[in-house]
């Protein structure tokens, strides 16, 4: 289904209006990272996210909008990354693939991926609380840097930017098993911190 608002800011890029640049970046550069974070690492990250914008401009007019822009803008980025990767004789390694055996805590999550019981949510509005959401976002930070960068890529891709797990299959050439393993053992370690920041109010 069509994107109105990505219709519109298409038809501004292609008209060569900058604040319509500017807003493209601000929407997509996130996922574009967590897509070449994944392949390459954090080493060569940005690197690829520069080349790969120089290529959507430069290949912008050629967009025949066979998917969504925003499809188009990660593929350019997997692309880059995988160039990049073979130029640097570097390999990916999985040591988050599955073992033989099902994930510990599998218990938590539906057949569909989500919580059984999402964890509790913080509501109240007093300085106490509001300190402790920031508490809260710095230990979930901290928790997803110490991912492994498949892991917190898969979940960014998944969380913050809502790509179908197909999608983040094609990617990042991973299958899907392997990508709801990696989806499920991030979202395991976030939920641990929940926990225990509710349970002692520290990370």
């Amino acid at each position: 289904m069509a994107d109105p608002a990505e219709d519109e800011l298409l038809t501004r890029l292609l008209a060569g209006e900058q604040r319509a640049y500017k807003e493209l970046v601000t929407r997509y550069q996130s996922a574009m990272r967590a897509v070449a974070y994944a392949i390459v690492g954090s080493r060569h990250a940005d690197e690829v996210v520069q080349d790969a914008w120089l290529a959507v401009v430069r290949n912008l007019d050629g967009f025949q909008q066979r998917s969504s822009l925003k499809t188009w803008l990660l593929t350019i980025t997997a692309n880059t990354a995988k160039t990049r990767l073979k130029h640097n004789r570097r390999e990916v390694l999985l040591d988050d693939l599955p073992g033989p055996h099902g994930s510990v805590g599998a218990e938590r999550f539906a057949a569909d991926g989500h919580w059984q019981m999402p964890p509790h949510a913080w509501h109240a509005d007093s300085p106490e609380a509001l300190l402790s959401e920031e508490q809260l976002r710095q230990c979930l930070e901290k928790t997803l840097a110490s991912l492994s960068e498949m892991q917190a890529s898969v979940l960014l891709l998944r969380e913050r930017q809502g790509l179908e797990l197909e999608d983040i299959c094609n990617l990042l050439d991973l299958s899907l098993s392997n990508v709801r393993v990696l989806l499920h053992r991030a979202r395991l370690k976030v939920f641990a911190t929940l926990e225990h920041f509710e349970e002692t109010g520290q990370c």
